[in-house]
């Protein structure tokens, strides 16, 4: 029996909206008076970025978007549920969530027990509608396993891997959405609220040098002209050596887990060498090239400054699955890459399957 599987999607916030405000955030970065106003020109943006534009400001294209997330998100549901799994790992950013000025871990082993969770997180704060009509205030079950996460984080640093690990949530922020959305996506058609799995939530500082400079946020050019940084992140390398150890010690449990790398690819927010109008997709072209080539030391290579650079940030949680479902063997069966010009980010899917038996 197939005791391991991997998974990479996106935990893309503004899916869980309505198709007329999918395009927000380049609507209110195009009102940044430090951007070059050239650059804010319709009739200099690329054909594509045009065509997605049009002249409903990206409502009809967001349809567009939304239906090939949707059915990216329905292969990994459906890959899911015909494994069976008996837990989740999911890797997942903390954006100025749990984790704040008191202390930024690099990773972080969420021990959980079943939690409820605000389906639409920060969507109830801007009172923005979301795609399913349902009440803001609309909650799901995150189901967790404080033993299990307990377990692996003694596990880990036994083997001598230093992870942190937090017993309760921060009490006045919302669940780290990286994980919320997993589930909410995970279970579309439902909005989270009947995803039957359970999840033992890793965090990633993927905002390294910005996590608390920009509050995991947004930013307006004159906001970060005198910004002081903070630490980097882990390093793409840590992050693949995180994912390996985690397979291995989850291999000892004999319990069928499938490994959840959630995150888009690049953001236009984050790709400062742009002006944040959109994401860099040359550069999640080659990551994306490599990875259904195999080519898994062009990802290797990779350093956090070249990932930070593209905007790359939250990437750094495909590496930890990458790490992992190399550890176990397994193959990739299925992918996709999903590009935009106006909708914040590239968006990148896969299905790993195959590895031991028992």
């Amino acid at each position: 029996m197939n005791r391991s599987l991997g998974l990479g999607l996106t935990h893309y916030p503004l899916l869980a909206g309505t198709d007329a405000n999918m395009a927000n955030l380049l609507s209110w970065t195009l009102r940044d008076p430090d951007i070059p106003e050239q650059l804010k020109n319709v009739d200099c943006w690329s054909e594509e970025k045009r065509r997605e534009w049009s002249d409903d400001f990206g409502a009809s294209a967001a349809g567009e978007h939304r239906a090939a997330l949707v059915e990216n998100l329905k292969i990994c549901r459906e890959a899911l549920d015909d494994f069976e799994p008996d837990i989740i790992v999911v890797w997942g950013d903390d954006q100025f969530e749990n984790f704040r000025e008191e202390v930024v871990p690099p990773f972080c082993i969420l021990a959980y027990d079943d939690i409820e969770v605000h389906a639409f997180g920060k969507m109830i704060e801007r009172k923005l509608p979301n795609v399913w009509g349902l009440p803001a205030n609309t909650t799901f079950t995150l189901r967790g396993d404080v033993n299990a996460a307990r377990r692996l984080t003694d596990a880990l640093l036994t083997s001598g891997f230093d992870m942190a690990y937090s017993y309760r949530k921060r009490e006045e922020t919302h669940f780290p959405h990286a994980i919320a959305n997993t589930q909410l996506f995970l279970d579309y058609e439902n909005a989270g609220r009947t995803f039957p799995y359970t999840i033992l939530p890793i965090t990633v500082n993927c905002y390294g040098q910005h996590a608390i400079a920009r509050k995991g946020g947004l930013a307006r050019f004159a906001e970060i002209a005198d910004e002081q940084l903070d630490p980097a992140g882990p390093s793409p390398a840590r992050c693949m050596a995180l994912g390996a150890a985690v397979a291995r010690s989850m291999e000892k449990t004999g319990l069928k887990v499938a490994y959840v790398a959630s995150s888009s690819w690049s953001h236009a927010f984050l790709n400062d060498k742009d002006w944040h109008l959109h994401p860099d997709t040359p550069a999640d072209q080659r990551f994306y090239d490599a990875m259904v080539a195999g080519d898994r030391e062009y990802w290797r290579a990779a350093t956090g400054r070249q990932i930070v650079e593209a905007g790359q940030h939250e990437m750094l949680n495909w590496f930890c699955m990458l790490g992992a479902v190399d550890e176990l063997g397994l193959n990739l069966t299925h992918s996709d890459f999903v590009t935009t010009e106006i909708f914040n980010s590239n968006k990148a899917f896969a299905v790993y399957s195959g590895g031991s038996d028992i």
